[in-house]
Formats: C-alpha cells, sequence, structure tokens
C-alpha cells in the first residue's frame, strides 16, 4: 500500500430499526411506549420509557432482557441503558402530555415566552393550559401546538 493511502474504517453500528421493533412488540399489548431510543456510534443503546400508569423498574427489566436476548453480543458489543422518562425530564410525545392533565408544567414557547399553568387538555396537534396570572397578568387560557412548545416539564410540587 503506498504510504498516502488511505483505508477505509467501518464502525459496526446496531440496526435502530432492529432494537426499535424488538423494544415495540415487547410493549405491545400494555399502556406502557417508548419516548426515545438513542443509539451512539459506539454502541450504548438508550431506551426512554413511559407508560399511562407511569413505568416501574419490572417494566425496564422486562424490556431490557428482550433486548439482550434478541441481539447477539458476539456479532456486537454494546451497552444497553433502559429507563423511564422521569420526571424532570422534558414531555416529548402527547401521549405524555394526555397522561398529566391537571398537573401544573412549566412551559418555555419557540418564542421565549416562559410561564407555569395547568394543563387542561391535549390531544395529538395542541395542549390547552390554564396560566397562574401573575401581580401583572392575569390568568389566561392558551392552546398551544406542540411545534410552539420548545419545552414543557411537569412541575414537582410537595
Amino acid at each position: 500500500m503506498d504510504e498516502g493511502t488511505k483505508v477505509p474504517f467501518f464502525i459496526a453500528m446496531i440496526n435502530k430499526l432492529k432494537v426499535l421493533e424488538i423494544v415495540k412488540n415487547t410493549l405491545d399489548g400494555t399502556d406502557k411506549y417508548l419516548v426515545s431510543l438513542k443509539i451512539t456510534t459506539d454502541n450504548r443503546i438508550f431506551i426512554d420509557l413511559d407508560g399511562d400508569n407511569g413505568i416501574n423498574i419490572d417494566d425496564c427489566i422486562e424490556v431490557s432482557r428482550a433486548v439482550e436476548g434478541q441481539l447477539d453480543r458476539d456479532e456486537e458489543d454494546f451497552e444497553l441503558q433502559v429507563s423511564s422518562a422521569g420526571a424532570d425530564n422534558p414531555l416529548k410525545m402527547p401521549r405524555q402530555y394526555r397522561r398529566h392533565i391537571g398537573r401544573r408544567l412549566e412551559i418555555a414557547t419557540m418564542d421565549g415566552r416562559d410561564f407555569d399553568a395547568t394543563l387542561l387538555e391535549a390531544d395529538d396537534n395542541a395542549i390547552t393550559v390554564r396560566t397562574k396570572g401573575t401581580k401583572k397578568a392575569a390568568p389566561e387560557t392558551l392552546t398551544l401546538a406542540f411545534g410552539d412548545i420548545k419545552t414543557a416539564r411537569v412541575k414537582i410540587e410537595f
């Protein structure tokens, strides 16, 4: 080989569609669902789950075992992390919003507004909230399309 010749370097990555199919098949028929799936170039797999009635450790273990059982470690080495979409994580899917109707949210919009509001309704396109109001502004009811929401987090209250 000539000194200036480069040899291509290929990384064997785990097939994301295969992992997605395993997770969906495992959760099919339950109230649990996939929130996010990320696979890094060094084969670290991150799976976040949620459920209409929440997620527990047994749900995470079940998905972890299903993925581990259907991927071949002799073919591709990988690291796997299955967790619940925690209370401090932003809401990502309409289904998550529906689960939190009646709760307070901290919302940041794409146009730079930040406010606290109670979630009144949620469908596949938008949410309706009632703002808390301030000394300067009365509470108001707003409908926000998901595309207008930068982040929304459930406000943890004790």
